[in-house]
């Protein structure tokens, strides 16, 4: 999926490349210069993708996921990048007072509009299945290509049209698309910061605790803590068990959780659970899911 990426922005970056040398066009160059970022960001996340799926080790007993988390802040950070290079060739663009593009420019911004588009939505799908925040980045850097494609687009119509009267009109819309590309890059920022801050997942965090509470033997779950990793969710938790529990029932009960979780939940990784003691008032005690718990701990 991301070498069919790769290729696609290669070919389209080269097209806009050519198109917007030859037809005059400041807003095709730009958005050329922004799908070649693309094809860097494409290498940084098939790298991210064999480097997160490579298996715990000794130095790093959590699996390698976070590598996805650190391509998709460097994602975010070469959107900042291209930005930054495409409002500045558009303000010399704007002082330079050049003449309007030609007008095959604009088919040419139309197919990749079509083409990019078809491309965000394939790899959001796939990033949603796996629940992949780098891909999710690639996916919106996608969307964020067709909209400075699209922007590009409106500027070439409005300079063809005008004529040279509107020529810097090409120009202006490769603005507008570079403050586009600021704004996602803002918003795909944080998910990447979140998970290298190791963040709470709410979502997760009830379902592992409800899935644990149903388990013959945990009288109460005392408490989850979740963490994502790439793809998949790290999960500690303390649970309570009768008192009077044999320490090799209570290492069974606590295995039984740990396996109904994973079992559950295929995202989550791995489950560490610590046992404690439920300690409750009399009436807890003599409750019926407590004498069950006392019952069974008397078992040979």
């Amino acid at each position: 999926m991301t070498i069919f990426g790769l290729l696609t922005n290669a070919v389209l970056a080269m097209v806009k490349l050519v198109t917007g040398l030859l037809g005059g066009s400041c807003a095709l160059i730009a958005d050329a210069v922004e799908s070649f970022a693309d094809i860097f960001t494409s290498l940084v996340v098939w790298s991210s993708l064999r480097v997160s799926s490579m298996p715990a080790d000794e130095k790093h007993p959590y699996g390698h996921g976070k590598a996805e988390a650190l391509a998709g802040l460097g994602i975010s950070v070469m959107l900042f990048g291209a930005a930054l290079g495409i409002a500045v060739q558009a303000i010399q663009q704007i002082q330079s007072h050049k003449s309007s593009p030609e007008p095959y420019a604009l088919w040419i911004l139309l197919f990749v509009i079509a083409v990019k588009e078809g491309l965000f939505r394939y790899v959001r799908r796939a990033a949603v299945a796996i629940e992949s925040s780098v891909l999710m980045a690639d996916a919106w850097h996608h969307r964020g290509d067709a909209i400075t494609s699209l922007a590009a687009a409106a500027g070439i119509s409005i300079a063809v049209i005008g004529g040279d009267r509107f020529a810097a009109a090409d120009a202006w819309a490769a603005l507008l698309a570079a403050a586009v590309i600021v704004v996602n890059a803002c918003r795909l920022l944080m998910p990447p910061l979140h998970e290298l801050m190791d963040a709470e997942p709410p979502e997760v965090i009830d379902k592992v605790r409800k899935i644990a509470e149903s388990v013959q033997g945990v009288t109460a779950v005392e408490k989850v803590f979740a963490r994502k990793s790439g793809a998949g969710y790290w999960v500690d938790m303390h649970i309570e068990v009768d008192p009077a529990m044999r320490v090799d029932m209570a290492h069974s009960v606590s295995h039984n959780a740990k396996d109904l979780i994973l079992e559950r939940l295929p995202a989550i990784r791995d489950v560490l659970i610590h046992v404690e003691p439920f300690l409750c008032s009399d009436t807890a005690l003599s409750s019926p899911k407590h004498a069950n718990h006392s019952q069974e701990s008397d078992l040979p």
